[in-house]
């Protein structure tokens, strides 16, 4: 399989180059395109794996750049539905193929992809659904999750909700401004309301200056919904936008640490120093607020200038009670994967490019906000019961460690 790679940048789309899918197995080849490589402002679309080169470049997996694209289990798992129920003719070869089978019109990033002289790939024509449809699309996730989707279920989500990457159900929803944002919605086999906690952790994460993206709790029926606002568009135009994953080279086995985002930012960043104060503060907020969502694709960066990237803005940060916790973070501090913890984060301040006091006084600014994590959460209307199950979440030994050093 061979398909054309273009990027839009600037309000512009280019042709940046060809990528060829093995018919059999996973190994994969792209190759810049001549002109994109002597184009004033060409950049590599994938930082670490593509450098700016002629000639092919091969891989035995996809390029993570292109992964990015893609959808994860939530995503796959509506394909696959679609599949057997013939709505879609094949199931789709490898990883590129489901890449390929997402809408183009919502595809997460700047890159677009096409078949020699074809339309980009499933193109909706602007057939996205409003944020007013939400109750219609939740009952599609719903049943999606009880096995007893139809047809029409299956179009609308694949259609018009466009099969997103993570774990939960999601769907691309079109905001009353015009903008994009995503819709999160709760599975039937939740015992807490995942939504709300998720809208707490980001509204901590602005209030404690981290820069996070803009969301809303939307009552969905009975249930929540958290609908946050995508920061890979600017009005209609698309941002180019990697994960962390991609921009540190961590193949999908690896599970990098901060310690490596941060020499990530190091040699592709934009604003170097803003962003490694700004990781460290993000890395000790997670800790805080029991986030075991960390992984290396819910990290994220945005193009600012050709080849120099900046941070994203925070999302995915989902605050875990203790009883729902597993072995711990997703990403490790430091590439040893030694401990956890609040003591482990300091010795590690000068690694991001912070003083000792600097760190400390980030970390009282963090765990003060933090610590207010009830007030915020009855400033957004949500219920004792609601707190309650949240509250091993952050009143968590991290917490207890914070107290115990800023009164040294």
């Amino acid at each position: 399989m061979t398909v054309e790679v273009h990027v839009e940048y600037d309000g512009e789309c280019h042709r940046v180059g060809s990528l060829h899918a093995a018919s059999r197995g996973a190994t994969v080849a792209f190759e810049y395109e001549a002109s994109w490589l002597t184009r004033s402002g060409a950049f590599a679309i994938d930082p670490t794996a593509l450098p700016l080169r002629t000639g092919a470049q091969h891989a035995p997996n996809l390029f993570s750049a292109v992964q990015d694209c893609g959808p994860d289990r939530w995503g796959r798992m509506l394909i696959d539905c679609a599949v057997r129920k013939r709505l879609l003719p094949d199931r789709p070869a490898g990883d590129l193929g489901y890449v390929l089978a997402l809408d183009d019109g919502s595809r997460i990033g700047a890159l677009r992809f096409r078949r020699p002289e074809g339309p980009f790939l499933a193109a909706t024509h602007g057939r996205l659904p409003p944020v007013v449809r939400l109750p219609a699309l939740l009952r599609a996730t719903d049943a999606i999750h009880r096995e007893d989707e139809t047809a029409a279920d299956l179009r609308f989500l694949l259609g018009e909700g466009s099969p997103l990457g993570g774990a939960r159900p999601k769907s691309v929803v079109v905001l009353g401004d015009g903008a994009l944002g995503i819709a999160k919605f709760r599975k039937p086999d939740d015992t807490r309301d995942i939504a709300a906690g998720e809208v707490l952790a980001l509204r901590l994460a602005t209030a404690a200056g981290v820069r996070a993206a803009a969301c809303e709790l939307v009552a969905v029926g009975r249930s929540n919904a958290v609908v946050v606002r995508r920061f890979d568009r600017d009005g209609v135009r698309r941002v180019p936008m990697v994960s962390a994953a991609t921009l540190v080279g961590a193949s999908s086995r690896d599970s990098g640490s901060y310690q490596a985002i941060a020499e990530g930012i190091r040699r592709f960043g934009d604003d170097v120093a803003a962003d490694l104060a700004e990781l460290w503060r993000r890395m000790v907020f997670n800790l805080l607020v029991a986030n075991c969502d960390d992984h290396l694709r819910n990290h994220a960066f945005v193009m600012v200038e050709p080849g120099r990237w900046r941070l994203a803005p925070a999302y995915d940060i989902n605050p875990v009670p203790t009883a729902e916790r597993g072995a711990g973070h997703q990403t490790p501090l430091d590439a040893d994967g030694g401990d956890w913890s609040i003591d482990a984060a300091l010795a590690l301040a000068a690694a991001f490019g912070l003083s000792g006091p600097r760190a400390k006084a980030i970390l009282r600014e963090v765990a003060t906000v933090v610590g207010r994590w009830r007030e915020l959460g009855r400033r957004l209307r949500l219920s004792k019961a609601t707190l309650d199950q949240y509250a091993s979440a952050f009143d968590n030994d991290a917490a207890a460690e914070v107290r115990r050093l800023l009164r040294r």
